[in-house]
């Protein structure tokens, strides 16, 4: 018989508990993707468009919002004629690179693995529904 396991902590997700402020956003679609972008150096928004074409410009402004709001990414206007705004990594956001670099490196090396899963998952899952009775 398995040994039980410990008890969830009912606070685990306070809003004053740390893993809270978290600023994930990580686990979104876009952020890691930005964070790489601006690793060698400022990018204006017409750049960064061009790795990220499959994000719309709306949200890949609101993930550039957000990003400043969390202190990752710096926003710079320069009073230029067309004015120019460039978006760069803060040091705060500069310290995740290593994060990413080792969430890419876990991903490629288990790629196979997680193919396979979603494969299975998706075969046994195939014409399944969740019986709202049964609930």
């Amino acid at each position: 018989m398995a040994a039980a396991a410990e008890p969830l902590d009912p606070d685990m997700f306070d809003p004053m508990c740390p893993s809270g402020a978290l600023p994930f956003q990580i686990g979104d679609k876009w952020t890691g993707m930005v964070l790489l972008c601006l690793r060698d150096g400022p990018r204006r928004f017409t750049e960064l468009r061009v790795p990220l074409r499959a994000v719309t410009p709306k949200v890949l402004a609101a993930t550039l919002r957000a990003m400043r709001r969390d202190g990752l990414v710096e926003r710079t206007e320069h009073a230029e004629n067309p004015p120019r705004v460039e978006y760069a990594l803060t040091p705060l956001g500069r310290s995740l690179l290593p994060v990413i670099a080792a969430f890419r490196a876990w991903s490629g090396a288990h790629l196979p693995e997680l193919l396979a899963a979603r494969a299975a998952f998706a075969a046994t899952s195939a014409g399944c529904r969740i019986d709202s009775g049964s609930l």
